[in-house]
């Protein structure tokens, strides 16, 4: 009974992992930290983290490394890291944890979108599956423009007796204006934007080349020095890269060890008992952690806008899931349909191809 269990205490345990990380990002950031510097930090540290599992595990394994391999590994890292990460903790910035969880849900929505032209996804508005993808897509497009352009009127919740007295003295004022909230709103949508375009690169890169630790150990390598460029780049100041501070120091070992090593192995694993859907369905999970977290702890406000498009995004999430899971059922349901029908071809052809012996009995 308890091994049923456990993948769901893993991708529960992954969720609340990466609730720390969102916690813990966005106060660094506010303290002051570049968020490009610890987008860098975190890839340096799951990269020492990852590389010894890729080496031990993979050696004999390992497919031959070629530099066409290494070209997909790249535009990996620079969408699945330098920009995803990047665009999202660019954005958290200018947000809050609710909403930049939140905004991660578009996720599948805006995978699907992308994966249609490039034949990896199909429509197919005739069947339940495809209408449901759709429906979902446009429910996901909705609440996340909903969150980003309107506020809406302040739910009066009661404030929390828990307050983290701490964040008050890192905290920089004036970064929850009406403007600010919109641009990091857009960020984050860009951010989603660029790791569904990972995704569609990483099923590539998963046909020609089945490591999967040291591709991502290669991928993480590759965007810390994607990330290290272009945070020099944009502040050439070496106090940005100075971890005097705890609370910077903790953030840039905790994602690296949390929310990239430990998350990746743990889905790694539930993703192989159960399948990549199973997996997707707790994303919703992650924002109710991150929206009790921040109220109890950081004292965020909830406003209409943010609630109701949370709603319809985690709503048109379950959709997209709904109709793929569908939409997999179907195919595997034809596929052992025609096993079942070679299956008895083979054993009609077996009956009429009987052999012969010498006395012509068969």
């Amino acid at each position: 009974m308890m091994r049923e269990f456990l993948p769901c205490i893993a991708m529960i345990m992954v969720q609340i992992g990466y609730a720390g990380m969102n916690i813990l990002s966005k106060l660094a950031i506010d303290s002051g930290m570049s968020p490009l510097v610890m987008v860098t930090y975190r890839q340096i540290v799951a990269t020492i983290i990852i590389s010894p599992f890729a080496y031990f595990w993979e050696r004999k394994t390992r497919p031959r490394i070629t530099s066409a391999t290494l070209f997909q590994i790249f535009l990996s890292s620079l969408f699945g890291i330098a920009g995803n990460q990047c665009l999202y903790f660019i954005g958290l910035k200018y947000s809050t944890p609710t909403i930049g969880c939140a905004l991660t849900n578009l996720l599948p929505a805006v995978t699907f979108i992308m994966a249609v032209p490039f034949g990896m996804e199909k429509v197919g508005l005739r069947r339940k599956a495809g209408q449901a993808k759709v429906l979902g897509t446009v429910m996901c497009v909705g609440g996340a423009m909903l969150m980003s352009f309107y506020k809406g009127i302040r739910i009066p919740i009661p404030d929390s007796a828990i307050h983290w007295r701490y964040v008050d003295s890192i905290t920089e004022s004036g970064s929850s204006n009406d403007k600010v909230t919109l641009l990091g709103s857009l960020i984050l949508i860009a951010s989603v934007i660029s790791w569904g375009a990972w995704f569609i690169m990483q099923a590539k890169v998963s046909e020609t080349f089945s490591a999967p630790y040291s591709s991502t150990a290669l991928m993480c390598l590759m965007g810390s020095i994607e990330c290290g460029i272009i945070a020099v780049t944009a502040d050439h100041q070496v106090s940005a890269w100075s971890l005097h501070s705890s609370i910077r120091l903790i953030t840039s070992l905790y994602s690296g060890l949390v929310a990239s090593a430990f998350a990746i192995y743990l889905m790694s694993w539930c993703i192989e008992k159960k399948g990549p859907l199973y997996v997707s369905a707790f994303s919703p999970l992650l924002l109710v952690i991150v929206a009790v977290i921040g109220w109890a702890l950081l004292a965020d406000k909830l406003y209409m806008g943010s609630v109701v498009g949370s709603v319809l995004i985690v709503m048109g999430l379950y959709a997209v899931l709904w109709g793929k899971d569908m939409e997999m059922k179907e195919k595997n349901s034809v596929d052992e349909k025609n096993l079942s029908l070679e299956g008895e071809e083979d054993k009609e052809k077996g009956k009429l191809e009987l052999p012969v012996y010498s006395n012509g009995r068969a």
